[in-house]
C-alpha cells in the first residue's frame, strides 16, 4: 500500500475526501501524512478527527532549509498531493519526489494557471473572459506552477449569470468526486517511479 503525504493550506474540504474514500476503500493508498503552512488550518481538525499525523512548515525552513525532506522520508512517503496548497513546491523537494507530486487546480490548464491563479481569482477570471465551460485538471507538479504533465481533467458548463460562488461549487463537486479517484489510479497505475 502506497503512503501519501497531503498538503493543504486551508479549510481541508479536499483533504476530507480523500480519508473518506481511502477508509471506503482500502487497498491502495493511505494518508499516512497531512502538512499544512497554517497552524490554524481547519484541515488540522480532519487529520485529528481521522488520527493522522501532521507537520506544521515554518516557511524559511520550507524554502532555504532542509525542505522537510527528512520528515516525508521517515513517514515512508510515495506520493505528495496539493489540495489546496498555495506555496511552491522546492525544487529540493520536486527533484527527490519527480513525477509522485500532484495538484489539483480549479480550470481547464494551460488556461487560467500560474501564480496566482486560486480560488476565486480563477473563477472570476474565466467569468470576465466570457467562457462556456471550465473545470478541474489534476496533473504532476514541475518546476512551474500549473505546468507539469496533465493526468486528469473533467468539466462544467458555466451558465448564464454564472457568479464565482456558483461555478466554485461547481468547481468542487467535480474536485470531490475525481480528485480521490485520480488518485488512486496513479498509484495502482504505478506511474510512481
Amino acid at each position: 500500500m502506497k503512503k501519501i503525504a497531503i498538503f493543504a493550506s486551508g479549510t481541508g474540504s479536499n483533504t476530507r475526501k480523500i480519508l473518506e474514500y481511502s477508509t471506503a476503500n482500502p487497498g491502495s493508498f493511505t494518508v499516512a501524512l497531512i502538512v499544512t503552512n497554517k497552524p490554524i488550518a481547519g484541515v488540522l481538525d480532519i487529520a485529528a478527527e481521522y488520527g493522522v499525523p501532521t507537520c506544521i512548515i515554518e516557511k524559511e525552513e520550507f524554502f532555504r532549509g532542509h525542505h522537510y525532506l527528512p520528515e516525508l522520508k521517515d513517514a515512508e512517503i510515495d506520493l505528495i498531493v496539493l489540495a489546496g496548497f498555495l506555496w511552491k513546491i522546492p525544487q529540493a523537494l520536486i527533484d527527490h519526489y519527480r513525477n509522485r507530486i500532484i495538484n489539483i487546480h480549479p480550470a481547464l490548464l494551460p488556461k487560467f494557471g500560474g501564480k496566482g491563479m486560486y480560488g476565486d481569482h480563477v473563477h472570476n477570471v474565466v467569468l470576465e473572459e466570457g467562457e462556456k465551460e471550465s473545470g478541474i485538471t489534476i496533473h504532476f507538479v514541475d518546476e512551474h506552477y500549473d505546468h507539469g504533465d496533465v493526468i486528469f481533467q473533467a468539466r462544467c458548463e458555466v451558465m448564464p449569470g454564472e457568479t464565482a460562488e456558483s461555478l466554485a461549487q461547481k468547481i468542487h463537486q467535480l474536485e470531490h468526486e475525481w480528485f480521490p479517484k485520480i488518485i488512486e489510479k496513479v498509484v495502482k497505475e504505478e506511474k510512481l517511479h
